[in-house]
Order: structure tokens, then sequence, then C-alpha cells
């Protein structure tokens, strides 16, 4: 492989505390390193990148616009190697790592509390969960199981259905001490809070009812239902979401369903899986955790 004329990771923790701390010296205090040292690694840098990242005034340390540019870049690389670092770091002599991919509210309410005693049962699995709203490539990302919402079809992957949805909505009892709703209709004379990923969702509602009304698509947006449902419990307006997500605000009666109609989505949650991955252990031991805990 042809050598790169790439900085070291010396160079690049040098440069990041001095520029943190605007000093030389105490960068080298905080890496045990002398002063020259730490000097002398920030001037390679500079040479290889051919632009100053310091300038001195008045004999204080000053970040240059470009040093200042690369600070942020250099920061991005040393917390992708610790992360690396530490991923490998977790497989251990005898563990392995089940990489995971979730919806995030449908993570945190409905896949997490099926995970209890997961790490009992299976000591050397370790569970990496990350949340994703957007599709992606299961191979490139190194993913092993994925959950998401659709028509139960993924490439190159095993599905298995988890539940169906149906959504409804929901707002705080103080929302209502205001608003009486009568018909559907009346819930536009509060605010319809909106989730990014599901655009239609009010407009579906309504549509379903033989309903149409202009304000459909207006009102603040949301990137996750999480967000939604904190936002209707705060009495910012009402939500539509998925029930089972709103069902521990509304059995605590933090949430109430303003209007009794529920409309079932055409589309279902669904857990995949690399085809060719089927018979490896660890994913085998969770596909069969998960399938035990369908309700």
């Amino acid at each position: 492989m042809r050598r790169r004329n790439l900085p070291s990771l010396t160079s690049l923790n040098c440069f990041e505390a001095a520029a943190r701390h605007l000093s030389f010296t105490r960068a080298a205090d905080e890496l045990s390193l002398t002063q020259s040292a730490v000097s002398k690694q920030v001037s390679q840098l500079e040479v290889t990148l051919q632009h100053p990242l310091f300038r001195r005034v008045r004999k204080r340390l000053h970040l240059t616009p470009e040093g200042a540019v690369y600070l942020g870049e250099a920061r991005k690389i040393l917390a992708q190697v610790e992360m690396s670092t530490r991923y490998m770091q977790s497989y251990g002599v005898e563990a392995d790592v089940l990489n995971i991919a979730t919806l995030p509210t449908f993570g945190a309410r409905w896949l997490i509390p099926r995970l209890n005693g997961f790490r009992f049962k299976h000591p050397n699995i370790n569970l990496n969960i990350s949340n994703r709203t957007e599709p992606f490539d299961m191979q490139k990302e190194r993913i092993e199981a994925a959950f998401f919402f659709g028509h139960g079809v993924w490439p190159r992957a095993e599905c298995i259905k988890l539940l169906d949805e149906e959504v409804v909505p929901v707002c705080a009892p103080s929302a209502m001490e205001q608003t009486t709703v009568r018909d559907p209709l009346d819930l536009t004379d509060m605010v319809l809070l909106q989730v990014s990923t599901r655009p239609e969702g009010w407009h579906d509602w309504f549509e379903a009812q033989d309903l149409y009304t202009e304000h459909s698509y207006h009102g603040p947006r949301f990137d996750t239902f999480y967000m939604a449902l904190r936002s209707a419990r705060a009495g910012c307006g009402v939500a539509l979401v998925p029930k089972f997500l709103a069902q521990e605000e509304l059995d605590e009666g933090k949430l109430i369903i303003p209007w009794q109609f529920s409309l079932k989505s055409q589309d279902a949650y669904y857990m995949a899986y690399p085809e060719h991955m089927v018979d490896v252990y660890k994913l085998r031991v969770f596909i069969e955790w998960i399938r035990a805990r369908l309700d």
C-alpha cells in the first residue's frame, strides 16, 4: 500500500490539546510530554497541512482561521478512533457484538423492555444498539438486525413481522379544557403536531373518516414520535401516534384520546436480518429471543 503523507495521531492529539488550552505548556502537562515536543508535533502538522494553525499575539497563543477549521476535523478523527477502539475492545476474549438498528421511539418503547434478561442468558453477546430513521445498507453499515416500519421487504434480508399498528390522536387532559371536540375537525382548533417520518399522517386520518381540512399539514414538525409525544404531554397540541407507543402515558392518564377513531396502518413493524447470517449463533439466539417475546 502506498504510504500517504498523513499526520500522526500524536500530532493530532498535541494540536487538539494545545488548541483547547491555547497553551503548549498546558497541553504538554496533560499529555505527559515536554513543551518542546508538543511544539515540534504542531510544527510538523503545519508543514503537512501547509497552513499555520496558531499565531502569537502579545505572547498569547491564538488559533488561525485555518486552525479553527482543522480543530473541528481533528476532534472528529480522534473521536472516531476512540469509538472504533472501544468497539473492538468490547469483543473481549470470548464475547461477540451484535449490531442492531432501530427506530428511536420504537426502540425505547417496544424493543428495550423486551431485552431485559438477554445479557444474563447470553453473557458473551454484547448488543450495540443505534437509532436509524433513514433507509440504509445493512452490509455497508455492519448492521446485523434492523427494526423498521414498512412492507416487510428489505434487500438481501429475511424479515419477521412483529406487530401491526393503529394510530390515534393524543393530547394532554389540560388541552381539552379550552376545546370541545364534537367532531374530528374540532381537533384543528388545537395545534396539530406533525412527525417528519409520517408527513401524510393527519391527512390520512381525516380522509379515513371522509373528512378534509387544509390544516392537515400545518403545525410544528418533529423527527420522532417521542418528541411529538413529549410535546403533546406538555400541552403544546395534539399528536397522531401509534397507540402502543403512547400506551404508558394513556394508562397513567398523562395523555388522553380526544376522538375515539383509530386508523390501522397498511404497513407494520418488522425485524430484518441478513439472509446469509441466519446460522450465525449470536444472531440466531437473538432472533429466538425476540420471537419468544412477541405479543
